[in-house]
């Protein structure tokens, strides 16, 4: 375990030690993935992208069939059945080249700020579209005729509606005709949650005190909660956000502290703001902080929501990730948070800015009167602490929203309030109650993850309860769709749904298509909820404890295209229902022979990354550990040294949740000695005898070598002699052509298969060092050399080894594969018969150094600890 990871989990444990419950371990959060998708082996996935980049705003209709797609320059109407099918529709939306000198101008890039991103795309009524773009720093927005797809002749202003900095955090939505967005509009300005569309325009506070510090916004949320509402209450708009906290004391760290916090905050949906205070101000806007229970988890990437049918059951799922001051590593945490939490939050105590001390602390003065709502008194004081000195309370504290016994009251809207609830509200934005993730802890703490954008789909289960399945989006390119079991997550898999690392920037789920949408600066991608074909067993299927899949009795099928009848699925324990005691049946029996001392490998590819391998002996487990010669390792098993005692019937399964699936089966025979070929038997005299006649024609070809070379060498000196008497011999002039030596590597006869099969004839001698090559054909009038005498014949190779003798070393590493943020590597057999190692001189050593790294790189017992 690395440093940092390590402090990160005493981090966790120093919290509950703080008075956080926690129930689990910290590394009972950080789920493995159970499988992993490549690129390579992704099936049904769609794919749209144009010259264009940035395709970062998705709407879709699910009932229209429409997939509306703002991107960089651009606005796509996309065929949500299939996105690729070419039967798109484009708006082209550039910013005129005077904008762009003009944003130049101002310091900014032309090459990725100088245009314009369409950053927001809602529908605003049945017939049109509202778009806003930045525009190359001079933000617009337009209504666009949904019907005929084109841009209006008028453009409306956007520097109110729409951030000039296509960086920035933005949020925003229609709400009954009104826009509700939330960034940093004007340029350099400060951030702003405002709304506009309406008739009564409103924007938060600036002075005295900034309600927004700095703020990065990520989401924004309507909760209908007028719906059945027994008290007349109004419809509130969440936003999720992060920003800087002053000087905060605080229930989590009960200290001083000064740093980046995740925050929610709400505005009521009727609020008009002040009449004298706050006007054009909101008069509802409350903020609390968000709390996921670890510390440095302060960075909030993003929040989605789901509701049960009703506003009450409202949930939100948020991904956080490490503060700045974490750059040495990367770590993810998902956290749940329930609309009765928020609640809490926001019915408790205010805090209070105090000068002196220059901090924010907990407010425990006097509040005004009235309040509009409808909280007794007596669960009021209950939420504000026995004990605390506090004055006589009234329902509900301001902020609140305007109910039916505010009206009865007299105060029918919130230009009706007083102005010492309207002062109270102006400086006690800020609440002393943190919102508390649903069981007191994270969901998840993913380590080497980046979570980007998150998507919830509540799928019900064969066994009829609603599961909701996540779907989460990273840094680099990858999605992890995970389903939540009681207090935890069960990440079903990881897909790589890009080759190029980049940020998943939309995510957006379609029932009618059961399909995922993913937006990316590279383009758009449609994905299927689920590819129950990967899983080719029952165990497969059952252990995926994928809601989407069941088990019918040949396949693993789509629940919602199949009859739940004699489907088979276990999303609880996700070990049941399975009949064969295997998994896979039987498998056919796959023959490996060697020779004693040789090593083999027997590969098993484990498709889960929680299974543990198990091998059987003849019916006997191997361990894992305490065995020299027997190592068992995430891609197979490796014998080294073999003995007699290890030939028999190997097994390997894969042992997940009490289950163990059959994966491969191996007949292993180790061989005493090489077996003789049946041509090459022959009486102890005639070999003795053959050997005999070898060395004598050995030793009259070595005399008769040097017999030669001596005459040679004579002749030579006489004759270079002769021609310099006579004056005829000239430098440069060309030599007698002679037989000419080429040495050659020891290495010459294992050249790569594609030159042997091109120079088969050339490489065809027996010694494989030394070769004669003949230069020009000589002549008797300028060569004095004899013929030389015939060459020994080579004595004959020896017989190929059988095709089973392949021990599957040969095969070497090939495979790379990306686990839990690892990357793995595989150790794949060959079925082919190779060219056997028993014949190369430097086989044993080569071998030495090829077992001794994977000592320390692939044999590893853990699978989420390794690394190449």
């Amino acid at each position: 375990m690395s440093g940092g990871t390590a402090y990160l989990l005493t981090a966790l444990f120093m919290s509950v030690a703080m008075g956080y419950p926690s129930r689990r371990s910290a590394t009972d959060l950080d789920a493995t993935p159970r499988t992993t998708v490549t690129f390579d082996e992704l099936s049904g996935v769609r794919r749209f992208s144009t010259r264009t980049l940035n395709y970062s705003t998705l709407l879709l209709e699910d009932d229209r069939g429409i997939l509306y797609v703002g991107a960089r320059g651009a606005i796509f109407a996309l065929n949500s059945s299939d996105v690729a099918n070419g039967s798109h529709r484009t708006i082209h939306w550039e910013a005129s080249p005077e904008k762009q000198m003009d944003c130049l101008q101002k310091g900014k890039n032309n090459k990725t700020e100088c245009f314009n991103h369409v950053r927001f795309l809602q529908r605003l009524n049945s017939t049109h579209l509202y778009a806003c773009g930045t525009y190359a720093f001079h933000p617009l927005c337009a209504a666009i005729d949904a019907n005929r797809f084109t841009l209006p002749s008028h453009f409306e202003e956007g520097k109110e509606k729409c951030p000039y900095d296509p960086a920035r955090g933005y949020t925003g939505l229609i709400v009954d005709g009104g826009l509700y967005t939330a960034t940093r509009y004007e340029f350099r300005s400060l951030p702003d949650i405002r709304r506009n569309l309406h008739q009564r325009p409103l924007k938060t506070e600036e002075s005295p005190l900034h309600w927004l510090n700095d703020a990065e916004f990520v989401a924004s949320v309507l909760v209908q909660e007028s719906k059945d509402s027994p008290v007349g209450d109004d419809d509130k708009i969440y936003y999720f956000f992060t920003e800087w906290a002053g000087e905060e004391t605080t229930s989590f760290f009960d200290k001083s502290q000064m740093a980046r916090v995740a925050r929610v905050a709400r505005v009521c949906k009727s609020d008009v703001g002040g009449k004298k205070i706050l006007q054009r101000k909101w008069t509802s806007f409350m903020k609390a902080r968000l709390v996921c229970y670890i510390p440095y988890y302060e960075v909030l990437r993003s929040v989605c929501s789901l509701d049960g049918g009703g506003w009450a059951s409202t949930v939100f799922y948020a991904a956080f990730t490490l503060s700045a001051q974490w750059r040495t590593m990367e770590a993810s945490a998902v956290c749940r948070y329930s609309i009765s939490a928020v609640q809490h939050a926001f019915e408790g105590p205010y805090m209070e800015y105090q000068d002196s001390a220059r901090k924010w602390s907990r407010y425990d003065g006097v509040v005004p009167e009235p309040r509009p709502g409808s909280v007794s008194t007596r669960e009021c004081g209950a939420r504000w602490g026995v004990g605390r000195p506090h004055p006589p309370l009234t329902p509900v504290s301001p902020g609140q929203c305007i109910t039916d016994r505010s009206r009865r009251k007299g105060y029918n809207s919130s230009q009706d309030l007083p102005n010492s609830v309207l002062d109270f509200v102006k400086l006690h934005p800020l609440m002393f109650e943190e919102v508390k993730p649903v069981g007191g802890e994270p969901l998840l703490v993913k380590k080497s993850v980046a979570y980007s954008r998150l998507a919830v789909d509540r799928v019900q289960a064969l066994d009829g309860r609603s599961y909701d399945v996540l779907f989460m989006g990273t840094g680099d390119g990858w999605i992890h769709k995970a389903v939540v079991v009681g207090s935890g997550i069960h990440i079903v898999e990881e897909v790589q749904v890009f080759r190029e690392p980049q940020p998943v920037e939309s995510l957006v789920i379609s029932h009618a298509q059961r399909s995922l949408y993913v937006g990316a600066p590279s383009g758009v991608l449609q994905v299927p909820l689920a590819s129950c074909a990967r899983y080719a067993s029952c165990y497969d299927c059952v252990l995926a404890r994928d809601p989407y899949c069941a088990w019918d009795g040949r396949a693993c099928r789509a629940t919602a295209t199949a009859d739940s009848r004699g489907l088979v699925q276990d999303i609880q324990s996700g070990n049941e229902g399975c009949r064969s005691s295997s998994g896979r049946g039987s498998l056919p029996w796959k023959n490996r022979t060697v020779l004693q001392g040789d090593d083999v490998l027997l590969p098993c590819d484990q498709r889960s990354n929680l299974a543990r391998a198990v091998w059987l002996l003849n019916g006997s487990e191997v361990p894992g550990a305490g065995q020299d010669r027997l190592r068992v390792g995430v891609d197979g098993l490796l014998v080294t040294d073999t003995l007699p005692q290890h030939s028999g019937e190997y097994r390997c399964y894969g042992e997940e949740r009490g289950l163990r699936t059959l994966l491969a089966t191996y007949s292993l025979t180790v061989l005493l000695e090489l077996p003789r070929s049946p041509t090459a038997a022959a009486p102890p005299h005639a070999a003795s005898q053959a050997a005999g006649d070898v060395k004598v024609a050995y030793v009259s070809a070595i005399v008769a070598l040097v017999v030669l070379c001596a005459v040679l060498s004579t002749v030579l000196l006489y004759v270079s002699c002769l021609e310099k008497r006579k004056g005829k011999y000239v430098l440069g002039e060309p030599r007698p052509a002679s037989v000419e030596l080429q040495t050659v590597s020891a290495n010459c006869l294992r050249k790569g298969r594609r030159e042997e099969e091109d120079e088969e004839e050339e490489l065809a001698y027996p010694d494989g060092c030394l070769r004669i090559i003949p230069g020009e054909a000589p002549t008797a009038a300028t060569s004095p050399v004899k013929e030389l005498p015939a060459a020994v014949p080579p004595l004959p190779p020896p017989p190929p080894l059988p095709a089973e003798l392949t021990n599957g070393v040969g095969a070497l590493p090939n495979v790379l594969r990306k686990m839990n943020g690892n990357s793995y590597m595989l150790l794949q057999q060959q079925e082919e018969p190779l060219a056997s190692p028993l014949y190369s001189a430097s086989f044993t050593e080569e071998l030495s150094k090829i077992l001794e790294k994977r000592k320390h790189t692939q044999l590893v017992e853990k699978l989420d600890e390794s690394s190449v």
